[in-house]
C-alpha cells in the first residue's frame, strides 16, 4: 500500500503540489484514495506473503518434518485455507461498500478542493467551468509560483440564457488573490475583446451588433465568497460505475440496455422508412389484378408499343433505367444519391452515439464482475504462490519477491487489456473482467497438484520420457516387419 500511494502521489502531483492546500486536505484526499488501491495492492500482498511464508517452510524443512509426521500438503494448508476464503468474502464485501463510498468521496472533494482553490480548477488544454462567475477559462500552459502565470487565455461569459455571448482571448494572464481578501484578480495582457449585442429595437432581423476591441491590460475581478463558503463534506448525486454497488449495477445495466435496444430500433425504423427498405408488399388481390388488366387492355396501341419496347430493352440490358425519360433518369439517381448521403451521414452520427452508449454500458458490466473476479483472485493466487513456494524452497525477499512481482505484472496487465479492449466492444465485457484471474486457475492447479507430489517446479524427465517410448516403439515395429 505504502508503495501504490507514492505512485498515486506522483499522479495526481500537479493537482495537489503549489496550490495552496493544507495537508489536511491532502491527507483526506490521499486516505480516500487507499479503498481504491485495494484493487491492485490485495491480489499482489497475498500472492508474496504465501510465496514468502511457504518458502520459509520449505527452506527451513519444516514441511519435510510434516510429511515424515504423516501431514500431507493439504492439511498443512488448512487453516490458511480457511482464512483466505474469509478474506475473499470480506474482499467482496469492501469491494460492493467501501469502495464506492471512497469513489463518491474523491469526487465531491476535488469538487470542493476546486471551489475552494479556483486556481486549482483550472486545467491545462481544456475549457474549465466556473459555475458561479457563469464563465469558463481555458489556458494553454501555466507556469510560475503557483500556476500564477498563464499563457494564451481563452475566456467565455455566459448569457441569462446561458449562451457564450462573450469571448476575451488574451496571450499571456496572472492571477493575483489575497488570503484575507474574497476577491481574485485575472490580469490579462496583449488580448482581444469581442461581445454580442442585444438589438434595440425589432427592424433589422439580419443584423446582428456586435462591440470588440484590442487591450494591452484587462484587469477582472472574480468574487470568491460564493467559492469560500463551500463546505468540504457536501456530497452530491453523482455516480458513475465505480460509485454504485452489485445491486444498483444490476439495475442500472438492465435499464441500459433497454434503452440501447430501444434507441436501436426506433433509428432503425426511421432509416428504413426514410429508404423504403423492407416495406411489407400489400396481399395479392385477384379481383384488383383482373381489373389492372382490364385498364391495361384499353390502353392504346401506341402506349403498348411503347410499353413493350422499354421492356424489351429492359429485359436486354437489365437496366431498369431504361423504362424511364433522360430527364427522369437525371431526376432518379440525384434522389437516390442525396437519399444514401443523408442516411450514410445519419448512420455515422448514430454510430458515434450508440459507441459511447455501448462504453457506459460494457463500463458498468466490467465493474460488476470485476467485484466477483477481485474476491476469487485472492483465493486463486494462494494456491498459485502458497504451492510455489513449496516447489522453490527459498524465503525472504531476493528470489520469492522477484517470482511474485513477475506472476502479479502478468496478471495484472493482461487483466487491463482485456479491460480495455472490453470497454472498446472488442471482445465481451464479462470475458474481459475474468480472463486475468481464469488464466490463474489452471496454473495454480498445475502447481497445486506438483507441490503435493513433491515434484519440481519443471520436470523434463517426463518430457523425454515421452520420446524415449515412442522411439522404442517405431523400433519394435521396425523389427516385427
Amino acid at each position: 500500500m505504502f508503495i501504490f500511494i507514492f505512485q498515486t502521489i506522483w499522479l495526481f502531483i500537479d493537482d495537489l503540489a503549489g496550490k495552496g492546500l493544507d495537508i489536511f486536505i491532502i491527507g483526506k484526499f490521499l486516505f480516500y484514495l487507499m479503498p481504491n488501491l485495494t484493487e491492485k495492492v490485495l491480489p499482489l500482498t497475498v500472492l508474496l506473503s504465501s510465496i514468502l511464508t511457504f518458502g520459509t517452510l520449505a527452506e527451513n524443512y519444516e514441511f519435510a518434518a510434516m510429511k515424515a509426521s504423516g501431514i500431507s500438503l493439504q492439511r498443512a494448508m488448512l487453516s490458511l485455507i480457511v482464512f483466505i476464503v474469509f478474506l475473499g468474502g470480506v474482499t467482496f464485501y469492501f469491494a460492493n461498500s467501501v469502495i464506492p463510498a471512497s469513489e463518491q468521496k474523491i469526487y465531491n472533494l476535488r469538487r470542493n478542493i476546486a471551489k475552494v482553490k479556483p486556481a486549482v480548477a483550472i486545467v491545462e488544454g481544456v475549457f474549465s467551468d466556473f459555475e458561479a462567475a457563469d464563465m469558463n477559462i481555458k489556458v494553454d500552459e501555466k507556469y510560475g509560483d503557483n500556476d500564477r502565470f498563464l499563457r494564451n487565455v481563452t475566456i467565455h461569459f455566459k448569457s441569462k440564457l446561458k449562451v457564450n455571448s462573450t469571448v476575451i482571448k488574451a496571450e499571456r494572464g496572472e492571477l493575483k488573490s489575497s488570503e484575507t481578501s474574497d476577491i481574485l484578480q485575472l490580469v490579462l495582457y496583449d488580448g482581444h475583446y469581442y461581445r454580442d449585442l442585444l438589438k434595440s429595437s425589432k427592424k433589422g432581423k439580419n443584423q446582428y451588433p456586435f462591440a470588440n476591441a484590442n487591450f494591452d491590460t484587462y484587469t477582472m475581478n472574480i468574487d470568491l465568497s460564493e467559492f469560500n463558503n463551500v463546505d468540504m463534506e457536501e456530497e452530491r448525486d453523482i455516480s458513475t460505475e465505480k460509485m454504485k454497488n452489485i445491486f444498483r449495477l444490476a439495475k442500472d445495466i438492465d435499464s441500459l440496455k433497454k434503452d440501447n435496444l430501444r434507441i436501436v430500433n426506433a433509428f432503425s425504423k426511421n432509416i428504413f422508412n426514410r429508404m423504403g427498405a423492407f416495406v411489407p408488399l400489400p396481399p395479392r388481390d385477384s379481383a384488383a389484378i383482373a381489373k389492372q388488366k382490364a385498364i391495361f387492355a384499353e390502353r392504346s396501341s401506341l402506349k403498348i408499343e411503347q410499353d413493350s419496347a422499354g421492356m424489351a430493352a429492359y429485359k436486354a440490358t437489365g437496366d431498369i433505367l431504361v423504362l424511364y425519360q433522360e430527364w427522369q433518369r437525371i431526376q432518379i439517381m440525384n434522389s437516390a444519391k442525396n437519399a444514401a448521403s443523408n442516411a450514410v451521414t445519419s448512420i455515422q452520427g448514430k454510430k458515434n452515439e450508440l459507441n459511447k452508449r455501448y462504453e457506459i454500458y460494457n463500463r458498468h458490466i466490467l465493474s460488476l464482475h470485476k467485484k466477483y473476479a477481485l474476491a476469487l483472485s485472492c483465493v486463486i493466487l494462494f494456491f498459485v504462490g502458497a504451492p510455489l513456494g513449496a516447489i522453490i524452497r527459498k524465503g525472504g525477499i531476493g528470489l520469492p519477491m522477484v517470482i511474485a512481482i513477475m506472476l502479479f505484472l502478468t496478471y495484472y496487465f493482461i487483466g487491463v487489456f482485456a479491460e480495455n479492449y472490453a470497454k472498446k466492444n472488442e471482445i465481451h465485457p464479462i470475458f474481459g473482467a475474468w480472463l486475468s484471474t481464469m488464466i490463474m486457475l489452471p496454473l495454480s492447479v498445475v502447481l497445486t497438484k506438483r507441490a503435493t507430489a513433491d515434484r519440481g517446479l519443471m520436470s523434463l524427465d517426463g518430457f523425454f520420457d515421452f520420446f524415449k517410448n515412442l522411439i522404442k516403439k517405431k523400433e519394435k515395429e521396425i523389427v516385427r516387419t
